[in-house]
Order: C-alpha cells, then sequence, then structure tokens
C-alpha cells in the first residue's frame, strides 16, 4: 500500500495550521507531502517548501504553477489530493481549480466567502467525481463520535434542547495591530469573510452539534458584536436556535473572553438522557440518564461504539487529543480516496469526515447568522438547502416560524 501524494498550498513560515494540517496527515503513515506552493509570494513559498525538504522540481512560487506542474507529470506520479491551508479568501478560486483538474481536495474551514462559491463547488465535485472533505477537526475526537452514536441509538430520547459554546480570549485586544500574523488576516474582512469570530469558531460549534445531534436548524436569533474598537468583524456572538423537530439550543462563540484558550463544549439534552463533552478534556464524556447516575465514559475503553474505537489509536489512560483527532480526518479522506484508487467500497468506520455539504451549510450558517444580527426581525429562517434549484422545484419559500 503506497502512501498517497499531498500538495499543499499556504501554510508555510509563520502560519499555525499549516504544520498541525502536515502534522495530522502524517500521524499514521498513509500520507507524504510532495509538492507545495506554501506561501502568497514566490520568494516565501519557496523558502517554506525548502525548509521542509521539498524537491525544488515540486516546490512552486505560486498554486497556479503547482497545478500546472502537476498535470504535467505521468498521472502515477502526481499528486493523490491537495490540502487548502491558505487564509479564507482563497479557499475557493484554489478548491476549484484543483477540484475541476480531477484532484481530490481537503480544505480547512470555512469552507468559502458565499453561499453562491459553495453550491459551485458541490456541481464541480459532482463534476469531478473526487472525494471533497472539509477540516472540521473536532468531530474527529473518539469521544465525540461516542457522543454522537448515543444520539442515533435512541440513548438520550428525542432531542431537547442543545448547548454549544466555543470560547477564547486571545483577541480581547486589537492584536492585529501589533504584526500578528493569525490575527491580522482573521480580522480583515477581504480575507476572513463577512464573520469575525463567528467565521472563524462559531463555524466549529455550528458543525459540532450538527455532528453530534443530526438536527436541522430551522431558525436563528444573532447578537453579534464587536467589542474592540476599530475592529471591522464581530468578536463575539450570542445565538438562540430552533431546530426543526422542534428542539431549542443556545451557540455562543467570543474571542474577548479574557483567560478562555479553547474552550469549545458541546451539551445536548434528551427526553431519556443527556451527555456533556468538552474539548479541553476531551477523553471524556459524561452521560447522564433519567433514573440513573452519572456516566463518565473514557476514551480507549471496549464499552464503547464501534466507530469511538475506530478513532483510538492509544489505550485507556494514554491520552490522546488534538492532533489524533485532526489526524482522523486525514485518515478518514485517505480511506475516501484509497477506496477510489483502488475501485472498492470506503470502510464507512475509517471514512468517516465532514464532507462538501458541510462545509456548504457551514457557510450558510455563517450568513444567516450576520443577516439576523443585522435584522430587527426577532427570528431568521437557517433551513439550509443544497441548491436555490432544488427549493424551487419543491416550491418551498424560506420564511421564520411564529414566536
Amino acid at each position: 500500500m503506497r502512501q498517497l501524494r499531498m500538495g499543499m498550498v499556504g501554510g508555510g513560515q509563520g502560519a499555525f495550521i499549516g504544520a498541525v494540517h502536515r502534522m495530522a496527515a502524517r500521524l499514521d503513515g498513509e500520507i507524504e507531502l510532495v509538492a507545495g506552493a506554501l506561501s502568497s509570494t514566490p520568494e516565501k513559498a519557496r523558502a517554506s517548501g525548502q525548509a521542509l525538504g521539498l524537491a525544488n522540481t515540486r516546490n512552486y512560487g505560486t498554486w497556479q504553477e503547482m497545478l500546472d506542474g502537476e498535470l504535467a507529470l505521468p498521472p502515477g506520479e502526481r499528486i493523490d489530493f491537495v490540502s487548502v491551508v491558505t487564509p479564507n479568501h482563497m479557499h475557493y478560486p484554489v478548491a476549484k481549480a484543483f477540484a475541476e483538474a480531477g484532484i481530490h481536495v481537503i480544505s480547512d474551514k470555512p469552507l468559502v466567502h458565499t453561499s453562491e462559491q459553495a453550491r459551485d463547488l458541490m456541481e464541480t465535485a459532482r463534476r469531478s467525481g473526487i472525494v471533497f472533505a472539509v477540516t472540521y477537526n473536532y468531530t474527529g475526537y473518539p469521544m465525540v463520535r461516542e457522543a454522537r452514536h448515543l444520539v442515533q441509538s435512541g440513548a438520550l430520547g428525542e432531542i431537547r434542547k442543545v448547548i454549544v459554546e466555543y470560547n477564547q480570549g486571545w483577541l480581547a485586544t486589537r492584536l492585529e495591530e501589533g504584526g500578528n500574523k493569525q490575527a491580522d488576516w482573521r480580522t480583515d474582512p477581504t480575507r476572513s469573510g463577512i464573520a469575525g469570530a463567528v467565521g472563524d469558531i462559531g463555524s466549529h460549534a455550528e458543525n459540532l452539534a450538527a455532528t453530534v445531534t443530526g438536527l436541522e436548524l430551522d431558525a436563528l436569533c444573532a447578537d453579534l458584536t464587536t467589542f474592540v474598537p476599530g475592529r471591522a468583524l464581530d468578536d463575539d456572538g450570542n445565538m438562540l436556535l430552533r431546530f426543526t423537530n422542534g428542539a431549542r439550543g443556545l451557540l455562543w462563540c467570543s474571542q474577548i473572553e479574557v483567560g478562555a484558550e479553547n474552550d469549545l463544549r458541546l451539551r445536548v439534552f434528551g427526553t431519556r438522557g443527556s451527555l456533556s463533552w468538552r474539548q479541553e478534556e476531551p477523553n471524556a464524556l459524561e452521560v447522564q440518564t433519567l433514573d440513573g447516575p452519572l456516566q463518565v465514559l473514557r476514551r480507549g475503553n471496549a464499552y464503547l461504539s464501534p466507530a469511538a474505537q475506530a478513532a483510538t489509536r492509544l489505550p485507556s489512560g494514554h491520552p490522546e487529543a488534538f492532533i489524533e483527532a485532526f489526524a482522523n480526518i486525514y485518515r478518514g479522506a485517505a480511506e475516501a480516496i484509497r477506496a477510489r484508487l483502488e475501485h472498492r467500497e470506503p470502510d464507512p468506520l475509517i471514512a468517516d469526515f465532514p464532507t462538501l455539504e458541510d462545509g456548504a451549510r457551514g457557510v450558510h450558517f455563517i450568513e444567516k447568522a450576520v443577516e439576523s444580527a443585522h435584522s430587527e426581525q426577532k427570528w431568521t429562517a437557517a433551513r439550509w438547502r443544497a441548491s436555490v434549484p432544488e427549493v424551487a422545484e419543491r416550491g418551498e419559500a424560506e420564511q421564520a416560524p411564529p414566536p
């Protein structure tokens, strides 16, 4: 079994997430980085590639050079997939170009800037028949997959309430003025998009809740705030949620909560039980039943579901965390890509990763949150449709539910 050949766009010197992607991709020995266009200028890109040991012939100055160079190689030598880890504004043109060329794509989140771009990517991927993964990495934790299993199995009964929160404090001051690269592009609307905290971490919260519960968002009421003077995008968001099954929810995300590090939490309440998971203590899942005691389930134990066990590498008592969860997304996409190459069905326990559809729904969520924050209406319709024609064919129109 040969290693899959990965190309990377973005993630060069000075970038945080690029190194995380590379570590995650390498963890299981199934993927090797063979090509890259790693920065926004040719000089920085080539310097970054040289530092990582890329061959000069595949250390490209721009992503366009990389695409042309790879397509010029014999099919058996080209990259199998591209990992897109640029600032948000470059996700769409890069992903679309590689997808049109028939090259599989793994993209960082949020997927793109607009729903129109997302729908175009979905159509492009459908035509090309490629695998397209989006790195909502928190869904890779074994205990998140156990939480999803508990909901799907009916252990919690009918879901009534969902609370998801993502708390950070690193942007409590105007860090972008001091030359911080990560703060600079994340607070710039031309690169980050129409939302700040909501797009950066609120999208993770939405995806985590949707992945675990399987619920479809019907409407939301959002209050987005920019607390730091002079900042162009929101740095704090609070939302009320309504789901199509009648459940209610709360979602809040903030990057100005002094003292908060990377505090992502999810609580789900049903008619028969509830669960609670926290990213900063990821190896435990608290489960409470209606008539029983509080249970603390722990990663790596035989009593967990096959999905949780398949996402586990180490025995119980040996903590697994962020990189391993991230690696599960890469391993899942790699299994789907390998299955295409070998003309077989992928193993569903391994090929478990956020899809292009998840990414498109996330973009829609961001747009609706911003729309709601700017609206005088109490509720903004937020139900997601894969494409506008589907809505037209059914004769459905988005209307906010009654209060």
